[in-house]
């Protein structure tokens, strides 16, 4: 029954996390349809639930997709308030990032990314970063905004998921540390850029 248990919360992150195919706007928030990868269990006599290695593994490839956005302020633009918001969130995600990867190494988890290739809320498509590199100043920035907050806005959404539904310690402060710093984010960016 543990196992049942354990299965039905790693489908309900990925469900709240709109794992999918096909393309979407940066700043929509309806999810694409539902694609879930395998299912991950952590080896036996670790503290890791199925629902902690999910949620690392999501937060893993969402950061990923989200840096390259963020390399690309520098040039695009010379707004010092749009270039604190990006240094500041970058900085959080990159320890963020590290945070994850070292838990996923403690879970003695797969290296591989089930999320490959998969476009999902708060990850930036090909076709999108493309527009960002032609982009600059005000337009810049509106498409920056969007993709800022449908990435923090999702995070903290299955972070919020993991704080209910995961058990390893580690994972449930880091995942308290995202809902709150992208809380503060989000908020931030809608003192920046009104939606």
């Amino acid at each position: 029954m543990r196992q049942l248990t354990a299965f039905t919360l790693l489908i309900g992150v990925l469900l709240v996390a709109g794992c999918g195919d096909g393309s979407r706007d940066a700043a929509s928030t309806p999810n694409p349809p539902v694609t879930a990868p395998p299912a991950t269990t952590a080896p036996t006599g670790t503290a890791f639930n199925p629902t902690d290695i999910a949620w690392l593994q999501l937060t893993v490839a969402m950061t990923e997709r989200l840096l390259p956005v963020l390399d690309l302020v520098p040039a695009r633009t010379t707004d010092p308030a749009w270039r604190q918001t990006a240094t500041r969130v970058a900085t959080t995600r990159r320890a963020d990032l590290d945070r994850a990867r070292r838990l996923l190494a403690d879970a003695a988890a797969p290296t591989t990314n089930p999320h490959e290739g998969h476009d999902m809320p708060g990850m930036a498509t090909a076709q999108e970063m493309t527009a960002l590199r032609a982009a600059s100043g005000q337009p810049f920035h509106r498409l920056l905004a969007g993709h800022l907050r449908a990435h923090l806005a999702q995070s903290v959404r299955i972070a919020s998921a993991e704080q209910q539904s995961g058990v390893q310690p580690a994972t449930v402060a880091l995942a308290a540390d995202v809902v709150r710093s992208g809380t503060a984010d989000l908020a931030r960016l809608d003192h920046l850029d009104p939606a």
